[in-house]
Parts: C-alpha cells; structure tokens; sequence
C-alpha cells in the first residue's frame, strides 16, 4: 500500500523524517566549535602573545609599535569604512580616531588560530571596542575579527585584517 493512499503513514512518514533530520543537523561540528583546542599549541601562544602587544600599542597609542605590526601590503576591511590598503592610512587614521578615544577589549577564550602552511597563520576572535568619551557603563556590541598573519623569518606582520561589528 502506498504512502499517499493512506494519511496516516504519510503523517508518520513525515514526522520520522523530520526528527531525522533534526537529529543530522545537531552534528559534532557545532560542538568542536564550541570546545575549540589548537592543533598547534605553540603557534596559538604566538599569536595570541601578538595580538595582546598589538593591542596594547593600540589602546595605549604607541603608533611606533602599531606601525611594525602592520605589513607594507596590508589590506583592511572594514564593514563601516570599507577596505584600506595602505599602511600609512590606516596609522593616521587609528591617530585620529583611536588614540584616546576607543579601547579595545578581547572576548576572553574567543580566539581560535589555524597554521596557514609556509606562510603564517589566520587567527579569528571576537572583541569589543569602547569608546571612551561615552559615560562608563556604556556597554560596546561584540564584532568579530580575522587577521591573516605574516611569518617572515620569525618575524610576524598582519597582511590582512576584516573587522565587522
């Protein structure tokens, strides 16, 4: 007997294979997401040890050391102010807009690197910026990152970045 001729196996019919697929969609992938390990534990220490200098320049305006981190070739995408492609722009921009005005603040355990092989690395995260000329307690919405780092001979430049918040 055929499913369409009888609506009750078909009800049953559609139900099962909706719960199956419920069942797929919650696969281990969310999970490991979720419980994000390094595959390589040194050069997980490595860039998160960078990001933590950079960002320290960054929020104390040390524009010498922001500028070494930054490679002749970057490329800088923003979602509100689009891309940026050169070096000097995005320094006298962080000046102008930055120094003394915004802080940024890593979402603790966020970050997740992945080796780039011969090249370097590409690390993701999630942060938060603050803008200091808004009364304290302003709460600052969570925008993600990634930064595509550059390994030249051990010494590590930021190539790309895509900031969205």
């Amino acid at each position: 007997m055929s499913t369409m001729k009888n609506p009750i196996r078909t009800i049953i019919f559609n139900f099962l294979v909706l719960i199956s697929s419920a069942a797929v969609s919650q696969t281990p992938l969310a999970d490991e997401h979720q419980k994000y390990k390094p595959d390589n534990r040194k050069l997980y220490d490595t860039i998160v040890y960078m990001d933590s200098v950079f960002f320290a320049a960054y929020n104390t305006c040390d524009m010498e050391v922001q500028a070494e981190f930054y490679n002749e070739n970057i490329e800088f995408y923003h979602d509100q102010g689009g891309l940026i492609t050169s070096k000097q722009e995005i320094l006298e921009s962080i000046k102008k807009n930055i120094c003394g005005k915004v802080t940024r603040e890593l979402v603790k355990g966020s970050i997740e690197v992945y080796p780039v092989g011969n090249y370097g690395a590409v690390e993701i995260g999630l942060h938060k910026f603050h803008n200091n000329q808004e009364p304290a307690g302003t709460l600052s919405k969570t925008g993600k990152f990634i930064v595509i780092w550059k390994n030249d001979g051990g010494k590590w430049t930021v190539v790309r970045v895509v900031s969205i918040h």
